[in-house]
């Protein structure tokens, strides 16, 4: 049991967890996760953190195949500037290692962006908190429980 299916267990909504066996040789863990799984990679997003005007951590939730807009991220927090966040801090920050970095059951809750392209779907797919652990869940429950905004983000 990780943090992210705590949080979706209490919180009383309907999500199916799906384990794989992780490959540590493959070279993106969300790709590998559609593959194993055998879900479009549309309908699997990760969790990437990324450090707004240099002085806040926020988290954006963007499909797999796609790279993050860091523009289109800090305008949609008001802010000016955003680059990536460094591993160490992203750690410590999620209490999660890379690559199994969950938006859900964060150690410190912070600002997070969906994605658009979520909301055209039934369900998606986010890392459950363990590398090989995705949880499926509906988007509007992801964005409820997170209490996120929904955003342009994926290029």
């Amino acid at each position: 049991m990780t943090p992210a299916i705590e949080l979706a267990k209490r919180a009383g909504i309907p999500f199916q967890v799906h384990q794989y066996e992780h490959d540590p040789n493959h070279p993106s863990y969300g790709e590998e996760a559609a593959q194993r799984l055998g879900v479009e990679p549309a309908r699997v997003f990760k969790t990437l953190v990324f450090m707004l005007d240099g002085r806040h951590l926020a988290v954006a939730v963007v499909p797999v195949a796609s790279k993050l807009d860091l523009k289109a991220a800090a305008k949609a927090l008001g802010g000016k500037r955003a680059v990536m966040a460094e591993a160490d801090a992203v750690e410590r920050s999620t209490g999660y290692v890379l690559g199994g970095v969950s938006p859900l059951g964060q150690k410190r809750r912070l600002a997070t962006l969906i994605d658009d392209s979520a909301k055209a779907l039934e369900t998606l797919y986010v890392s459950a908190g363990r590398r090989g652990l995705e949880i499926e869940l509906a988007p509007d429950d992801l964005c409820r429980l997170l209490d996120a905004a929904y955003a342009s983000l994926a290029r």
